[in-house]
């Protein structure tokens, strides 16, 4: 590129990033404070918490990208044009295709990074997602029991504990196993705490006792202890098969599904929607950008207003997203559907170009016409009134 096109690339780039980064910023914020439950509530870690909320910003990002692009090809546009700079670039000879080119390619590159993330790392980062709300959702102590209250299990565990301490501990622990007919075991401790060892978890009981009842007697065995650890595997349901929503899975495995796989034979349309989303994700950083451009890029003097151009381009962005949708959506039930989901984009990226380029012709064309039409009325005789 040459300076100038550096020079418009530069102002363009600088917008986009802008965009990107408030944007992503407060939906993240949003997304994360519903999610504080798994502190407060649940008492996982701060650790886990930023990991569960990051998970999400590669969806996040394909959803944002394009429309920072948008918002920053009409900032450049706008402030080129505020400041003449677009006019003495046109009256210099600049054509559109070279005042095109900087945002094209800042296109190209949005383009390919939403490529990259929607094909390759917002299934992994759905399938980490998906994975790690298992692990926590199967935590005994932090989604099933709840403060000063008794719950009690199918497996015939009850559990309680008074309080939670400041360290994530639990104050007075009582447990009481039912699982063998006839034989009944209490566990009462001062204190507990949660420990990983090995991707088990154990939950070590400290200053208590161990109250334990034999079939067909009356008379228990009481073991004091300092420490005891009890193995919470046995409080969960057993493990099942994770199925993976289509999201959730590789662009390999939409691409070339198992045939014998019962969930895809249930769900082959949301298959289907999910892998051309996947495939014209792409084109719409292209399409948002190119409408923005053909809505703001020829030049104007300041005192004609562009909030006419810039509602027109809202408008057809907003269109254009609603027909993509509604061919998404469609695409689930019927396989002609696909075809609309690619022509949307692409027709929109047509039309832009169109106007761009020729925009100026058919204005000029109009305003031509218009001019005819005006010097035709005047050079017409005017009626005479006559009086009496």
């Amino acid at each position: 590129m040459k300076q100038i096109e550096r020079y418009i690339f530069r102002i363009a780039l600088g917008a986009f990033l802008s965009c990107l980064v408030g944007l992503t910023g407060v939906i993240w914020v949003t997304q994360a404070l519903r999610e504080l439950d798994l502190i407060t509530a649940k008492g996982q870690t701060l650790l886990i918490f930023l990991l569960i909320t990051g998970l999400s910003l590669p969806a996040l990002l394909t959803v944002i990208a394009p429309v920072a692009l948008f918002m920053a090809v009409v900032h450049a546009l706008n402030r080129l044009n505020g400041d003449s700079e677009l006019i003495v670039m046109s009256a210099a000879g600049l054509s559109p295709r070279r005042l095109m080119r900087p945002f094209l390619t800042l296109a190209l590159m949005v383009s390919l990074g939403v490529g990259f993330l929607t094909i390759q790392v917002m299934p992994s980062s759905f399938q980490e997602l998906r994975d790690l709300l298992t692990r926590v959702r199967g935590d005994f102590i932090a989604n099933v029991v709840r403060e000063g209250q008794f719950t009690s299990l199918d497996s015939g565990i009850t559990f309680h504990f008074r309080e939670r301490g400041g360290n994530g501990s639990l104050l007075g622990i009582f447990m009481q196993d039912r699982r063998e007919a006839g034989r009944t075991v209490v566990y009462l401790a001062e204190r507990g705490q949660i420990v990983d060892l090995d991707g088990q978890s154990y939950l070590v009981l400290e200053k208590g006792s161990v109250h334990r009842q034999q079939p067909d007697s009356r008379d228990s065995s009481i073991i004091t202890f300092e420490r005891y650890a009890v193995d919470l595997a046995a409080f969960t349901p057993p493990d099942t098969d994770t199925v993976y929503k289509p999201r959730e899975r590789s662009t390999a495995q939409l691409l070339f599904p198992n045939a014998n796989d019962g969930y895809y034979k249930l769900t082959k349309g949301r298959f289907r929607a999910e892998l051309h989303e996947r495939l014209t994700a792409w084109l719409y950083p292209l399409a948002l950008a190119l409408i923005a451009f053909a809505a703001l890029g020829d030049p104007r003097t300041t005192r004609q207003g562009r909030g006419l151009a810039i509602a027109g381009a809202i408008a057809a962005v907003v269109a254009l997203r609603i027909v993509g949708f509604a061919a998404s959506g469609a695409a689930v039930r019927s396989a002609g559907a696909v075809i609309a989901m690619y022509a949307a984009p692409l027709l929109a990226i047509a039309i832009s170009v169109v106007v761009a380029f020729h925009g100026n012709r058919v204005r000029a064309f109009n305003a031509g016409l218009a001019a005819l039409m005006r010097r035709t009325v005047a050079g017409l005789p005017r009626p005479r009134l006559r009086h009496g």
